[in-house]
């Protein structure tokens, strides 16, 4: 199972972007090619396989990173493992 996260866009160059995905240090590389609307440094986007799928506006972003974090909580209260989530 894949799920698509929010991602922060860090740097683009050509049709690549760097994102920064939840609050820590992680990067991804992701092909915005696909993305019907313009997208710019600072922007939230959805990915899913390497792919751009959608802009966010932010508190949408921040709203969807809020509930996987609950999502994560509460796996982790109930003994669920993370990698299978």
């Amino acid at each position: 199972m894949c799920l698509a996260v929010p991602a922060e866009i860090l740097s683009i160059e050509n049709d690549i972007a760097t994102c920064r995905v939840g609050e820590g240090d992680a990067t991804i590389q992701t092909s915005i090619m696909l993305l019907d609307e313009k997208v710019d440094i600072g922007d939230y986007i959805i990915v899913h396989a390497g792919f751009a799928l959608r802009k966010l506006d932010y508190e949408e972003a921040q709203e969807t990173l809020r509930i996987l974090r609950e999502m994560l909580k509460l796996a982790d209260e109930h003994g669920v493992q993370q990698d299978m989530l």
